[in-house]
């Protein structure tokens, strides 16, 4: 229950960033919850690869390139979904930290309802 939860509060959150962030278009909610749920598959499994090895780079840059990697993702989501547009790469820069703010809120909530 509390993960279809934080999946509909991330899919209101995205829909939220493409209300204030011009350049990313969401058309509806059933968009949304789709999408929450392809950005969690593929970061999980190509977000995970690119982190791995860039690495150094990371340690370098300290962290800034996590930022780069998360924002390519949200713009190749928004290349292969329908429903989901990004026009403009700071667009994508933008809405992949927004984004990364709101599942920070919304797993910060599910962990502090799983351990009541």
């Amino acid at each position: 229950m509390y993960m279809i939860l934080r999946w509909l509060i991330n899919a209101i959150g995205l829909l939220a960033i493409a209300y204030f962030v011009p350049g990313i278009e969401v058309e509806s909610l059933y968009y949304a919850m789709i999408l929450v749920v392809v950005i969690g598959l593929v970061n999980s499994v190509l977000g995970m690869i690119l982190k791995l090895i860039t690495w150094p780079i990371n340690i370098l840059t300290l962290g800034l390139s996590n930022l780069v990697i998360n924002a390519v993702i949200f713009a190749l989501v928004a290349k292969y979904i329908q429903g989901f547009d990004i026009q403009v790469w700071w667009a994508a820069v933008l809405g992949a930290v927004l984004y990364t703010i709101v599942t920070t809120f919304s797993s910060w909530l599910y962990k502090e309802s799983y351990m009541h």
